[in-house]
């Protein structure tokens, strides 16, 4: 809903700060008071353009700022928050202003954003009827939203989306093995070979560090034995010097005669003798490395190549064993993949005929509950043209489909285009007179009409229509009086669900509002402002009089009394 409207130096305009109240807002005024240029400041504000023409003269700078209450427009309030615009109490300010020689100033909450985001923000707040270009029913892509929503289809159509994209989906994944197959072949070859190569290897862990230690060891062989064979001859070899063993024996014994007698050294005699056990069986264990330890020239080859296989692998694979090894079993699982990708493939391609046959049934059945509900909406619309005085003229919505080879097929076996909105083309035709050819609403060339066609259409589709403000520019153009009454009731009855702001001529329609505001001319030092102020009772009363007679007479007052009582006990029971 629409709160608050601040205009600043726009055109004629010096100042308003305007304030609409929730249903429906009646403007009157004279021709050339500046009604229009109320309606122009909102449109400025909803696309984002404004130019220098507009700045009142002597301005340096023209603003227009609109603040509206999004409680009821959730959807609203999660795109403002994701470009991070900062939200309090469900209000929300747009702004627009322009310094001569500047470019426009866009702001939401006083965030300066893309004119983009502000015509799509205000798209989903404000529609103009008349002579602006924010009229939806003109644009045909957004008549198939209007009949979902008159239908409450919107969440079958939400199925279908999703079943769509997952149809979508599942083909491209067959396209892509498809595409992929023939350099699939030759790549598993390749890593047929590398997995082979590896597996042929038989690698063990950390056996490249055991295969370096025995090639060291093979290559010092001789000078290995000879320390070996000099160790064992002096701890107990047949040499001129007498072996370490024996000394250590005969000093052994001489303790453990010394602890016979003294029994305190007996525990220094049983480390000697203990000395002795150990070192004797030193002796034993390198006498028998020295016959181990052989230079084996044919092994050495051996642990050569074997050293050389695993550094040739290293630099294809990876820098340690642990890494050809895990490079084989990566290699190994794609190998798997690729013998399971025909099998995939034939899974794939029946998931996808069961998809397709699921959403061309979901299709039909959209397909179905939408041409039931357009001959409704037909209906409806041609009863509110008929009690709009305008029985000659007749609406109907157009459903249409485009047959394609790659399509769904129908029940009645056609094969037709699909989005994710489903199959069908939707449009809203109309015809002004018998015998005329059904056509878009964009083709009707009088203001008047297309705003009686699109208050037809607005109020079958209220319940359906969530764009909450809805202005109607001189929706009385070529309407007489008893007309009139009827537009009248129709906006009040509009504004049930809706804000509504309409700008009359006609007596018959202006006393129907719950909230009267009257545009006029005020010369204020020579200079002509256009200035706007709330009626009161009285002051209404006289305003529908001027409207009837151009005069406040006693016969006009009366008459203006009369419709103002009829349409408040008309309002009344509307909201009783």
């Amino acid at each position: 809903m629409l709160v608050r409207l601040l205009v600043r130096n726009f055109g004629i305009i010096d100042e308003i700060d305007w304030s609409p109240g929730e249903t429906l807002n009646i403007i009157t005024g004279e021709t050339g008071a500046g009604k229009s240029l109320v309606i122009d400041a909102i449109s400025a504000l909803l696309s984002g353009k404004l130019d220098e023409t507009a700045i009142r003269f002597g301005a340096t700078e023209c603003r227009v700022e609109g603040t509206f209450d999004l409680s009821a427009r959730s959807d609203v309030l999660d795109s403002l928050r994701g470009q991070g615009i900062d939200i309090e109490d469900c209000t929300m300010t747009m702004s627009l202003s322009l310094k001569r020689g500047s470019r426009p100033t866009i702001r939401l909450n006083g965030m300066t954003v893309q004119r983009s985001f502000m015509r799509e923000i205000g798209q989903k707040l404000v529609e103009i009827h008349g002579q602006s270009q924010h009229l939806s029913l003109l644009n045909p892509s957004s008549h198939l939203d209007y009949l979902d929503s008159y239908v409450g289809t919107l969440s079958m159509r939400h199925d279908f989306s999703q079943t769509a994209k997952t149809l979508s989906d599942l083909n491209s994944e067959i396209e892509n093995i498809r595409a992929r197959e023939a350099d699939m072949s030759r790549q598993q070859d390749f890593l047929s070979f590398q997995y082979r190569e590896i597996e042929r290897a038989a690698l063990a862990e950390n056996e490249d560090v055991s295969l370096e230690e025995e090639r060291r060891i093979l290559t010092s062989a001789e000078k290995l034995k000879d320390l070996a064979q000099e160790a064992e001859y002096i701890l107990d070899g047949e040499g001129i010097e007498p072996p370490v063993t024996h000394s250590l024996s005969k000093a052994a014994g001489t303790i453990e005669k010394l602890a016979a007698i003294d029994n305190r050294v007996k525990a220094q005699a049983e480390v000697v003798r203990n000395a002795l056990f150990e070192l004797t069986e030193v002796a034993r264990e390198v006498r028998s490395y020295v016959m181990r330890v052989d230079a084996d020239p044919s092994r050495l080859e051996e642990v050569e190549t074997r050293i050389g296989l695993i550094r040739d692998l290293k630099r294809k694979y990876g820098g340690s064993i642990s890494a050809i090894l895990e490079y084989a079993q990566k290699t190994q699982q794609e190998l798997e993949a690729f013998s399971c990708l025909d099998d995939r493939k034939i899974a794939l391609a029946k998931e996808s005929e069961t998809t397709r046959q699921a959403l061309a049934k979901l299709g039909a059945t959209l397909t179905e509950r939408r041409q039931a509900a357009a001959v409704k909406l037909d209906q409806a619309v041609n009863l509110e043209l008929d009690e709009l005085g305008m029985a000659n003229a007749r609406f109907r919505v157009s459903i249409q489909n485009e047959e394609s080879t790659d399509g769904l097929t129908l029940l009645d076996s056609r094969k037709v285009k699909y989005d994710l909105t489903g199959t069908d083309k939707v449009e809203f035709l109309v015809s002004t007179n018998p015998g005329e050819p059904f056509l878009p609403l964009v083709k009707i060339a009088s203001t008047g009409e297309l705003s009686r066609f699109t208050l037809a259409i607005k109020t079958s589709l209220a319940a359906a229509d969530r764009v909450p403000v809805l202005i109607f520019d001189e929706i009385d153009i070529g309407v007489g009086g008893r007309s009139g009454v009827v537009i009248g009731r129709k906006l009040s009855k509009l504004s049930l669900s809706h804000q509504v702001i309409c700008i009359t001529h006609l007596p018959q329609i202006a006393c129907y509002g719950s909230r009267h505001f009257n545009v006029s001319k005020v010369l204020d030092e020579d200079r002509m402002t256009s200035a706007l102020s709330e009626l009161s009772e009285d002051g209404l009363l006289a305003e529908l009089a001027s409207m009837i007679s151009g005069q406040n007479s006693r016969a006009a007052a009366d008459t203006a009394r009369e419709l103002f009582e009829k349409a408040a006990a008309f309002n009344a029971s509307l909201r009783n």
